[in-house]
């Protein structure tokens, strides 16, 4: 248990996130107290607002790190047997995902609710800790914005120290401030303004979710669902928007805690638990469908920033997460997504163990100089794409 929870912590992520709130709060802490020193009542109610920042973020910061999303457990199927059409197979967690549910290739597990892999918790965002994510960038935004005011006055103030000195200006606190001091706070009130503006946007898309009750995945769900009914008179109906009230009410609440089991969601009218999971099963089948199968003629590195195939390649390169797949000449490559200077696919492998092909599957974005497409009808393998019936 102790080795888990170091390893969570443990990470470029959390420990640079760590390090962000420290700075930050050491050196306004020590700014406030020569520009506004709490011995005064204003200056000590001002103190005590930016502890009780500081301290918010760092707690909501912890808890969903280690409260976690909450994981489908594994070999789930629903209660009822004939439900499992309506679903898809899991090859690695060998279950059924639930309704909200996703694959984490990060985690290893399938999300309850899934947002998205958050690498400053080192976790990903679901079901359980959404409402601690969401807190924290709150924290996080109004605590940095209140530092960014004190350490931006009190560095004005140990910039101008000798004037306030040479004129006896003495109604106006003097901030000493050494060579390292003002190195520190230059440092901490660029966090703070980074801070501000790089978590406040993402709060601002958070809270934005919160109210339509979608997650960052369901979001691309969605519009890809009213994309494929462009031409008809009927859009696609989300089942979880249930109005803003209670669309919050499902995240955010006093104690922070999950509502729910995290399978089971109520739903709006005319639509049932399994509305979304069979848009996303026909939106998987119409990709299949329009993939296209490519050769490598060039082997391809699987780095980020593949400096060796052009300028225009290293400098395109898709703003995601996702893998890079390293390949070899004679490979076959089944795409599914498609960029200028970039696809995304799956290597085509056979003879794969019995029980491991999805653990083993090798999916990525790779450049597309690398590989010609193939114009011949191949039998593709698509074993592990097939769903698996329970008997």
């Amino acid at each position: 248990m102790c080795f888990a929870a170091c390893n969570r912590i443990c990470h470029w992520g959390p420990l640079t996130a760590i390090a962000i709130i420290k700075i930050v709060t050491g050196m306004t802490i020590h700014c406030s107290g020569m520009w506004w020193p709490s011995t005064t009542l204003s200056g000590f109610f001002n103190t005590l607002c930016f502890m009780s920042l500081s301290g918010l973020t760092l707690y909501n910061f912890l808890s969903s790190m280690y409260h976690g999303p909450g994981y489908l457990p594994l070999n789930w199927m629903p209660k009822e047997k004939q439900d499992c059409q309506y679903l898809q197979f899991c090859g690695v967690c060998h279950g059924y995902k639930a309704p909200r549910s996703h694959h984490c290739r990060k985690c290893g597990r399938c999300v309850l609710k899934m947002d998205h892999h958050c690498p400053w918790i080192n976790n990903c965002v679901g079901w359980g800790n959404h409402s601690h994510f969401t807190y924290f960038l709150l924290f996080a935004t109004l605590g940095c914005a209140h530092a960014s005011i004190v350490l931006s006055c009190s560095l004005y103030r140990a910039i101008h120290r000798n004037h306030y000195i040479f004129n006896r200006v003495t109604d106006v606190p003097i901030v000493y401030l050494g060579i390292w001091g003002m190195i520190l706070t230059v440092l901490a009130l660029g966090f703070a303004i980074g801070v501000v503006a790089a978590v406040g946007m993402l709060l601002f898309f958070q809270v934005r979710s919160i109210w339509r009750n979608r997650t960052g995945i369901e979001d691309w769900i969605l519009e890809k669902a009213n994309y494929r009914r462009m031409n008809s008179n009927q859009m696609f109906i989300f089942p979880y928007d249930l109005g803003t009230l209670q669309n919050i009410q499902q995240v955010l609440n006093l104690s922070c805690q999950p509502i729910g089991d995290g399978i089971y969601w109520p739903v709006v009218k005319d639509c049932h638990q399994y509305t979304l999971t069979i848009e996303q099963i026909e939106q998987k089948e119409e990709k299949r469908l329009k993939s296209r199968l490519y050769r490598v003629i060039k082997p391809a590195s699987g780095y980020w920033f593949p400096i060796f195939y052009g300028f225009k390649v290293c400098c395109s390169y898709p703003c995601t997460d996702e893998s890079r797949l390293k390949l070899n000449c004679g490979d076959l490559v089944n795409v599914t997504r498609w960029r200028k200077h970039w696809l995304f696919g799956e290597k085509i492998q056979e003879n794969l163990p019995e029980g491991q092909e999805a653990l083993l599957r090798q999916r990525g974005w790779f450049p597309r100089c690398c590989v010609i497409e193939v114009t011949e009808n191949f039998n593709i393998p698509n074993k592990h794409n097939e769903e698996k019936k329970i008997n």
